[in-house]
């Protein structure tokens, strides 16, 4: 403390200095919670204006419900890929199961995703205010908010929403952890690791990504080999568990894995990639980067791919994160243009292109950093608008039409509906079958349009016959359907017991005509007396 008459208490205050008034004070960063709040509703407007038109579709969406839908009825732990889930994550499944016991199915799973689609934009606003500042921040959400095709995963059932929500959570927690020295921030960051391993398997990757980055995250060797270890260990519970349970089920540890590899393999060669075609090479090569310009669109992908660049060379800090987008999008590239052994679907790409609205900040410094404000605005403009325009675009364009590019761009698209003669179908089944008690067969569809049937038609699987499972013959006998579905390239036409004669299809010596009012390549069937 200086004395009050002392010569220092009476000198000028420091703001009469010369020189010193010149230098603007900084500017007060506004309330989080403001700022927070103020994301989330730009997160869930959009989403909400799509809720309500969207329909499972993509992501395996039904299936999941429907396996969520058996677990609930037998609530269990999941131990393995037969005990239930299969190649999917079991958590999805709790998660899904446990609305699907207060809203009907065709909501449950949607409102799964919906919930945590929109609370993603808080943890990519608290990583990215931690690495560039609270501007930086709210201009990640934004961008994050109207990305179109996250707005599909945050209104269907698929999986993607809930584990980019883990990821993003994982990573600004690892974030606050090497920055402010702390392992309990990491600690948490590698328990949510362990809920995205239990949602996706892709979420693996990132145990020995990041415990490798941990280990260069610091010039305390000690500490950074101390942190990564403690981060790594932390990892691994479920992972281990589902490993040993995988292998008491089916003898082999990694057996989904497997699985999942092998369907790839399999889909390489039906999608004519086998032979290692350069078309088909080149065409995976540019996947990633075709589907962030597509997707976030081009000026939001674009300043975030020069801002990872710039921030490589000029913040060092944040190197590791760069990793978490580069690596795994190498890795899955070098697996499908030069291995063929993996099919990329731009569902698969939300975990490395989440983290390119993080570096706009820097890539906008790096591209108009010294060419004035109008520069800045202009890029800054044409960037938002074409974030908002593209994907209102691309969504009214896939809206209920089918065919050609719209079956190409619908998986990308803010609306994902069925095609119009599969609702029709559903809907018959639904209404005269379902609701009066009947049964029905579906037939198997080589683009899976069946699942989709079976699903919207609300029928219980006991007054199912489905081509698709191994049971059909026994449901057959049991349910005697007396309505069948049939898809033109559909395997039913094939079983031996089918007779195909015109209009009329005799199924094990029952004779069923078809009826008047449904498309190609639908026909349905009634039961003759």
């Amino acid at each position: 403390m200086v004395p009050a008459s002392s010569p220092a208490a009476l000198a000028s205050p420091p703001s009469a200095v010369p020189g010193l008034s010149a230098v603007p004070a900084p500017q007060p960063e506004p309330s989080i919670r403001w700022l927070v709040g103020l994301l989330l509703v730009a997160a869930l407007l959009p989403r909400l204006g799509v809720f309500f038109i969207n329909e499972n579709l993509f992501g395996d969406a039904v299936v999941r419900t429907e396996l969520a839908e058996r677990w609930l009825a037998d609530p269990h732990v999941i131990t393995s890929y037969k005990d239930g889930t299969y190649q999917f994550g079991p958590l999805h499944l709790y998660l899904v199961g446990a609305v699907l016991s207060v809203f009907e199915r065709d909501v449950a799973g949607r409102l799964v995703s919906l919930l945590f689609g929109v609370a993603s934009v808080v943890p990519l606003f608290a990583l990215t205010r931690r690495l560039f500042g609270w501007h930086a921040g709210v201009a990640a959400g934004l961008a994050f908010s109207a990305w179109g095709m996250h707005l599909q995963f945050s209104t269907t059932a698929g999986s993607e929403s809930v584990s980019l929500f883990f990821m993003l959570a994982v990573f600004a927690l690892v974030a606050e952890g090497v920055e402010e020295n702390r392992f309990q921030p990491l600690f948490w960051g590698a328990v949510l690791l362990n809920f995205a391993c239990a949602l996706r398997y892709d979420a693996w990757l990132y145990i020995p990504l990041i415990t490798v980055a941990l280990v260069f995250s610091s010039e305390d060797r000690v500490a950074s080999l101390t942190r990564a270890v403690g981060f790594g260990l932390v990892c691994l519970p479920f992972p281990l568990l589902w490993m040993q349970g995988n292998e008491l089920a089916h003898g082999d540890p990694f057996f989904p894995i497997k699985a999942v590899e092998d369907f790839h393999r399999q889909w390489v060669a039906d999608s004519g990639g086998a032979g290692g075609a350069l078309g088909w090479r080149l065409q995976q090569l540019g996947f990633w980067p075709a589907v962030a310009l597509f997707t976030l669109t081009p000026g939001v992908a674009l300043l975030g791919g020069v801002g990872m660049v710039r921030a490589w060379k000029k913040h060092p800090e944040t190197r590791w994160l760069v990793v978490m987008a580069v690596v795994p999008a190498l890795y899955f590239t070098l697996r499908a243009a030069v291995l063929l052994s993996f099919v990329p679907l731009a569902r698969f790409t939300v975990t490395q292109l989440v983290l390119l609205p993080v570096f706009m900040a820097p890539g906008l410094a790096a591209l108009v950093g010294n060419k004035g404000p109008f520069a800045r605005r202009a890029v800054v403009g044409v960037s938002a608008v074409l974030a908002v325009v593209m994907p209102v675009a691309l969504g009214i364009y896939t809206f209920r039409t089918e065919g050609g590019l719209h079956d190409s761009l619908r998986p990308v698209s803010p609306t994902s509906t069925n095609p119009v003669a599969v609702m029709q179908v559903a809907r018959f089944l639904k209404e005269e079958v379902a609701a009066k008690g009947g049964a029905a067969a579906i037939d198997d569809d080589p683009s899976y349009m069946d699942l989709q049937v079976a699903f919207f038609s609300t029928l219980p699987e006991m007054r199912m016959a489905r081509v698709r499972w191994d049971t059909f013959r026994q449901r057959l006998a049991d349910a005697r359907p007396d309505v069948l579905v049939r898809f033109d390239g559909g395997k039913l036409v094939k079983d031996p017991g089918v007779k195909l004669d015109g209009r009329t299809l005799t199924l094990d010596g029952v004779a069923y005509q078809e009826q008047d009012g449904f498309s190609a390549p639908l026909h349905v069937y009634r039961r003759q007396p």
